[in-house]
């Protein structure tokens, strides 16, 4: 099981989010995030912030740091994906939601939600997810393996909502990507709410009020 930093309230939650952080970073980037959210109308939530596997990372020198899966350099500029890497964090972080599960939040009340890395993995871990998850918010990523999605994406969340966003000058993960995605979804039947802001790869308060938004009414 992943190290994971927690919020818990004083009541049994009624909800969980479940955040992952992107790369070299870990879970505690986000507990800001998480005390500027006001999802108080929802009822008790729990906030679970995963920390990721430390691996070398091969476009970062080999340096060993947390990272969902390593990032791999082509000649061109282009990107060889690490398979192995994004499906044993799959499989973790499936996991992880299996655990909220056992101690008493059903699937449809879990949101899973990631920046960066994190996005990608929200996208690839919910998708084909074998219950029935509340939402999916993907923040600055991209759509992994996109060519397995439609194959291996499951029944039970073809219906689940999911909140798109990235930023106009994002030069980490360039907007085309997260375009990408939002167009690969949709033309997969997913109910997609896609924003774009005026930032780079980072969060804003805008970005934070229409997530708050977003998720009051996924998971009223």
């Amino acid at each position: 099981m992943l190290e994971t930093l927690e919020l818990n309230p004083a009541d049994a939650p009624r909800a969980t989010l479940i955040i992952l952080h992107g790369l070299g970073a870990d879970g505690s980037d986000f507990l800001q995030l998480c005390r500027a959210l006001d999802l108080s109308a929802v009822g008790p939530v729990r906030y679970v912030m995963p920390n990721a596997p430390v691996r070398p990372v091969t476009i970062n020198n080999g340096h060993v740091m947390p990272a969902w899966y390593d990032i791999i350099a082509t000649p061109g500029g282009g990107r060889i994906e690490d398979e192995p890497g994004l499906r044993a964090s799959q499989t973790q972080i499936a996991a992880l939601i299996d655990r909220e599960m056992a101690r008493g939040v059903p699937a449809e009340r879990i949101v899973l939600m990631g920046f960066s890395q994190g996005c990608a993995m929200t996208l690839l871990a919910g998708l084909r997810y074998p219950a029935r998850l509340a939402g999916l918010a993907a923040l600055s990523g991209y759509l992994p393996l996109p060519d397995t999605t439609e194959a291996e994406r499951h029944a039970a969340n073809l219906s689940t909502p999911i909140f798109l966003a990235h930023g106009d000058d994002d030069d980490v993960v360039v907007p085309a990507r997260g375009a990408a995605a939002r167009d690969r979804l949709r033309a997969l039947g997913h109910t997609v709410d896609w924003h774009t802001y005026p930032m780079g790869h980072s969060l804003c308060m805008e970005e934070v009020e229409d997530l708050n938004a977003w998720l009051l009414k996924t998971l009223a």
